[in-house]
């Protein structure tokens, strides 16, 4: 073949089956060749690791959350700081948060069994959908594909991660700015119907809510003693409490009641029932209604939020150590 004809016949293919990065789409199917077992190996490891920690899929769906709002889904929140990389770990939405130990010990599966394969992204979408179904959750099929940054952005979690002491009007914003929209914003949001936060995430709304001397008045009373008690004036800020009360382990629609009833944990929690005229309040009712409409539009948020700018083809890598590029 001469070299004008190679040419030719190189053009060819790229004008059918493309090499640019935005021909690049996620897909379930992904590892079907490369890695066929990684869905069973990544499920082996979260169900070993949930019967010795029963908050482990509520670890790494915040993870993969707080991942894919900073730069998108590319694993940059599960770097430590290194030359030339500031760490997602230290900024203040980021801190004291669990799971990093989890994405290595199913790094270190994948690695036996498909080494170079699966990247940290994609660890942190499977695990956070097998964490689900392991909590009584739904299931879904998670599209997969997504490759590992080689930076993280510290400024931007601490920018674009919703804090725990949000308003509505201020979360909105953050998640439109994402793609996502209100629909989104409380269904993701009911994820919070298990796992635990400490003390110091809502503790401003039990003694001097917004500087006003006295508690959020919309926490229910006898809820609001139950957290005066164990998270008091000038007690330990790293206390776990419940982010469900009514079912704290099991991931269903309690989360949704528990607002209605002036009972969410968190201030972003309530503000989606408690802020009048808000239209999420009628998505929390239907959903405290509906178990399975909760389920159906959580599990399309999910997708949504997973796709939400991947580094796909070339760009970026499969880290071999997820806090760290090769």
């Amino acid at each position: 073949m001469s070299f004008l004809r190679f040419i030719i016949a190189i053009f060819f293919l790229v004008s059918i089956f493309g090499v640019s990065n935005a021909h690049y789409k996620l897909s379930p199917t992904f590892y079907d060749c490369t890695c066929p077992n990684v869905i069973n190996i990544v499920r082996d490891v979260m169900e070993q690791i949930q019967r010795r920690d029963v908050r482990a899929g509520a670890k790494i769906i915040r993870l993969h959350f707080h991942d894919c709002f900073v730069n998108g889904c590319d694993g940059s929140i599960l770097l430590d700081n290194a030359t030339g990389i500031v760490s997602e770990k230290a900024a203040n939405p980021n801190v004291g948060a669990g799971g990093f130990d989890i994405v290595d010990e199913i790094k270190t599966a994948l690695e036996n069994e498909c080494p170079g394969v699966v990247s940290c992204a994609d660890i942190l979408a499977l695990a956070s959908e097998i964490g689900v179904v392991l909590a009584g959750g739904p299931s879904w099929q998670v599209p997969l594909g997504r490759r590992d940054s080689l930076t993280a952005n510290r400024s931007g979690a601490n920018s674009d991660i919703p804090s725990p002491t949000e308003t509505l009007a201020v979360m909105i914003p953050q998640f439109t700015r994402k793609g996502m929209d209100l629909t989104d914003l409380v269904a993701l949001s009911g994820a919070h119907t298990f796992g635990r936060a400490r003390c110091r995430t809502f503790n401003q709304r039990l003694f001097n809510f917004s500087g006003s001397g006295r508690p959020d008045p919309t926490i229910d009373p006898n809820y609001l003693k139950t957290l005066q008690r164990l998270c008091p004036q000038g007690g330990n800020g790293g206390t776990f409490a419940n982010l469900d009360k009514s079912t704290p382990d099991e991931f269903d629609n309690y989360y949704f009641t528990n607002l209605k009833n002036h009972q969410g944990l968190l201030q972003t929690d309530q503000e989606l029932f408690s802020t009048s005229g808000s239209s999420t309040i009628a998505i929390v009712t239907n959903y405290a209604n509906n178990q399975h409409k909760f389920f159906d539009d959580f599990v399309c948020s999910m997708i949504k939020l997973g796709n939400i700018s991947p580094l796909t083809g070339t760009n970026g890598e499969i880290r071999k150590d997820c806090k760290r590029i090769n």
